[in-house]
């Protein structure tokens, strides 16, 4: 079985009769807790009411998937082949049910998990998302999604405060049709989409406000396909992250594996990087980790990727890029479509615009760091390095 962190992803099983996805928690006393799947178009939105699958609607696609309750988990039948075409995902869900109303979080189920199995086997892929200390009542624990026909499953983590019912809205459901077994209080005003915003187009934008005193932890991880060894030549390649950041007061610099320049989060720069996965084998990729609350501290970030070892095939690496921060949607940006001949791809530019976070997609395909240091004008003096 393979343990999934925050962000990453998996091919799984997909034989010829059905999947199982099982949410379970450690059994708390007083706590109800509700699951539920929504059934997502390329969007991430519901083609209607009809695709949440949830304890008072437990079937959903005409039967191709299907909901079970039981004390402490709730299981769900995913049947692909079944599915219409129109439904690329499938995000499965846990809320504290009255949270609200009994200050209650997912903090009371820490240790709860989501697992997949093909029917009758044991699970293939885990995911036990981090909840000791979760403020938030509602949780996106992991998605099932379609990529060039295949199936895999993705570990989300992603919180946001609200029930059942604010869950539902950030999907497209219209919440007047959905039942809830007792009254519950209104959700707080403050509302968070949840719909993964995917930045498909070159040049495309999104700015994201601070909810708080501060944008909290920005994290962006990379992430690619798992069983990929002998596609490359021989051995896995060896897939890197990396940035070129700019502060407030003028210093620049790079954060990467080569040269051991790993940053820190703490002090200036204010971003660091998580490790370095030289064989892929480490199931959360690679992760940046920006500092929110120093946000006014750095004026720009261009994230990059590049294959240090290995032949350059980036559509077989099916590279994936989330920038995730507390209550914002993750947004994704997707690495296939490159060319082959160059070893690195400039992902994204995260800018601070008047205190809001600014991402523009550029997923620009180039020889290496100063050719991008070239092109978005940093002006940084380079020199050969290595990793060792």
């Amino acid at each position: 079985m393979s343990d999934l962190q925050r962000g990453g992803n998996a091919p799984v099983p997909v034989p010829a009769s059905a999947l199982t996805v099982t949410l379970a928690w450690p059994q708390a006393g007083g706590v109800a807790v509700d699951v539920s799947a929504f059934l997502l178009d390329a969007v991430g939105r519901v083609r209607g009411d009809a695709d949440m699958v949830f304890y008072n609607q437990p079937e959903g696609a005409s039967g191709a998937v299907r909901f079970v309750a039981s004390a402490g988990q709730g299981r769900f039948t995913v049947e692909p082949a079944t599915l219409p075409d129109m439904v690329e995902r499938i995000v499965f869900c846990v809320t504290i049910d009255t949270a609200g109303a009994r200050g209650l979080t997912l903090a009371r189920i820490d240790g709860a998990e989501i697992t997949v199995a093909a029917s009758g086997t044991v699970p293939a892929v885990r995911f036990r998302p981090a909840l000791a200390d979760a403020s938030e009542a509602a949780m996106v624990f992991g998605e099932l999604y379609r990529r060039a026909g295949q199936w895999k499953f993705r570990a989300v983590g992603q919180g946001f405060d609200g029930g059942l019912a604010p869950l539902a809205r950030s999907f497209g459901i219209d919440v007047a049709d959905v039942a809830a077994p007792t009254p519950v209080p209104p959700p707080p005003p403050r509302t968070v989409n949840l719909a993964k915003v995917t930045l498909e187009k070159r040049g495309q934008t999104v700015s994201l406000e601070k909810r708080g005193a501060s944008f909290g932890e920005i994290t962006v991880n990379l992430n690619w396909s798992r069983g990929r060894r002998g596609l490359f030549g021989g051995g896995a390649i060896d897939l890197d992250l990396g940035c070129l950041f700019e502060l407030a007061d003028g210093r620049r610099g790079a954060v990467q594996a080569v040269g051991r320049a790993f940053g820190s989060f703490a002090q200036a720069p204010f971003v660091a990087l998580s490790g370095d996965d030289r064989t892929g084998d480490v199931s959360q990729g690679e992760t940046l980790r920006i500092n929110g609350a120093h946000w006014p501290d750095i004026r720009r970030v261009a994230v990059f990727a590049t294959i240090y070892a290995g032949v350059p095939n980036w559509q077989q690496t099916d590279g994936v890029v989330l920038v995730t921060m507390p209550d914002q949607p993750p947004i994704e940006l997707r690495l296939t479509e490159g060319r082959n001949d160059h070893r690195l791809c400039g992902v994204v530019l995260i800018e601070n615009d008047g205190g809001r976070v600014r991402l523009t997609r550029i997923v620009d395909y180039m020889r290496d760091q100063r050719m991008l240091d070239e092109t978005l004008g940093w002006g940084l003096q380079w020199v050969h390095g290595r990793k060792d």
